[in-house]
């Protein structure tokens, strides 16, 4: 799993400049305070990406801890905390094998579809049964993921993107495959950088992203010891899913009395 190397990283904030972080942070704030048992003050994000919704949900009290996989994306993320002297604590983590020490979170997050990065099952497993063990009793599981429903129906094969800055213009061609029989989507970014300064370059970078049924996800959750309490569509508290929902947020409940865990494959 390699995303956002070098370069792609660096221009991860220009592609998702139109992104309402503010919003989503504030929707998952009122999730927090409204499904937690007891006070939720401690998070832990997986693959925080550039940091935005960690710094946005530090505004609300929070003190959290940022993982991702991308060293690059954690540099960015890194250099805009220290922007705005901000003290969300960015770690490296590999969301598959998480590992840290024994500390305990109020709540975890995983937004903007990021969970997709795990593809098979084994290790989405593993995803959740470490998200499971760093969670406090009782403790929620926040995340996004794309639906399968909407993906398979409405996906665009091929998406051509530009975006002007003052030091360059940017132009993003997004080729999109998709494995059904696998539930994945390969797609294939090829962007072009073109400087004011007349210099030029060029890089390219397949991500692979798993989609999910709604259904599917239930069992999963089950199977690895969370009790799903709400679906929302995207950022909304509307709860009416259909065909042509894109993203579902998903609030889970750590159960305790899972000890153990085990799903076939």
């Amino acid at each position: 799993m390699s995303s956002y190397v070098g370069q792609h990283a660096e221009f991860y904030d220009i592609f998702y400049v139109d992104k309402p972080y503010e919003k989503e942070a504030a929707f998952v704030h009122e999730c927090l305070q409204k499904y937690s048992t007891g006070t939720s003050v401690r998070l832990l994000e997986l693959a925080c990406g550039t940091g935005s919704h960690a710094l946005a949900l530090e505004k609300f009290g929070y003190k959290i801890v940022a993982t991702d996989y991308s060293e690059d994306l954690l540099s960015v993320a890194r250099r805009k905390s220290d922007e705005v002297t901000s003290s969300v604590d960015f770690r490296w983590q590999d969301m598959c094998s998480m590992e840290l020490t024994d500390e305990s979170f109020d709540a975890a997050i995983c937004l903007f579809d990021s969970i997709g990065y795990v593809e098979t099952n084994e290790a989405l497993m593993q995803v959740l049964q470490g998200v499971h063990r760093h969670l406090r009793p009782e403790g929620l599981f926040v995340f996004e993921f794309w639906h399968a429903a909407a993906m398979l129906r409405n996906y665009d094969p091929l998406r051509v993107r530009c975006w002007s800055t003052p030091q360059r213009e940017l132009v993003r061609i997004s080729e999109t495959k998709i494995d059904c029989a696998r539930q994945l989507a390969r797609v294939t970014y090829t962007i072009y950088n073109l400087s004011h300064d007349g210099t030029y370059s060029r890089l390219e970078e397949t991500q692979t992203n798993r989609y999910f049924l709604v259904r599917e996800m239930e069992g999963w959750l089950s199977h690895c010891g969370f009790i799903p309490l709400k679906w929302f569509a995207g950022y909304t508290s509307e709860e009416n899913i259909t065909v042509d929902t894109w993203h579902i947020l998903v609030v889970a409940r750590k159960d305790e009395s899972r000890t153990t865990f085990g799903m076939e494959r």
